[in-house]
């Protein structure tokens, strides 16, 4: 099939990308790299994407969904990797929260080791683009929201507003997940300073 009169999928554009992203960098890599990739003129790639920011905010978008929110939920719903599925009624939520966020911190500490390009490419558009990485915390948010009404339900969890606490458990664990602070996850006690604030936050949310 000649590319130039296909019609290009949303998958293959961002396939194409997220490659390309990988090989050059992000700041190295131009709409016309990606254009090759798919063998279209950017001319073409530019009537799905007008700039290449756009391109990337769609990639990052991408990323963010499968790569964080979707191994988070199924923590949230108690299928973590590793260990036996636990029921609703048999969870302790008090630890289903401490290994989410636990989950989100290895997460991204995996990806700017492991994935450095696209980490990076993440750090940016998490500067450039406030409504993508805003909808995304909302996201979270939303799970822990969940797991805290559950908590509630279950008298685990002090009575109160579940959005408004995972709102603050959330950025009260910021430095152990947000790229700006990624140069200093390799410091050696940043382990056991996250359990000292986790210890600190149990106490106040803990019935």
């Amino acid at each position: 099939m000649n590319k130039k009169s296909a019609v290009l999928t949303k998958t293959e554009i961002l396939d194409a990308a997220e490659t390309a992203l990988r090989r050059y960098g992000p700041d190295k890599t131009s709409v016309t790299d990606v254009a090759k990739l798919l063998g279209v003129s950017h001319g073409t790639l530019y009537r799905h994407y007008d700039t290449k920011a756009a391109l990337k905010e769609a990639v990052t978008e991408r990323w963010l969904e499968q790569m964080i929110s979707k191994p988070l939920e199924e923590i949230r719903a108690g299928a973590e990797v590793g260990a036996e599925s636990e029921s609703e009624t048999e969870a302790y939520i008090p630890d289903r929260l401490k290994a989410y966020i636990k989950g989100l911190i290895k997460l991204k500490r995996d990806f700017s080791q492991h994935d450095a390009e696209m980490f990076k490419m993440y750090a940016e558009v998490t500067e450039a683009s406030a409504d993508l990485i805003s909808e995304h915390i909302s996201v979270l948010c939303g799970h822990l929201t969940s797991l805290i009404k559950t908590g509630m339900d279950k008298g685990q969890i002090r009575q109160g507003d579940p959005a408004k606490m995972a709102v603050a458990l959330f950025q009260a664990t910021v430095r152990f997940h947000h790229p700006a602070h990624a140069y200093e996850w390799v410091e050696a006690e940043i382990d056991d300073q996250f359990e000292q604030v986790w210890g600190m936050l149990e106490d106040g949310f803990r019935k």
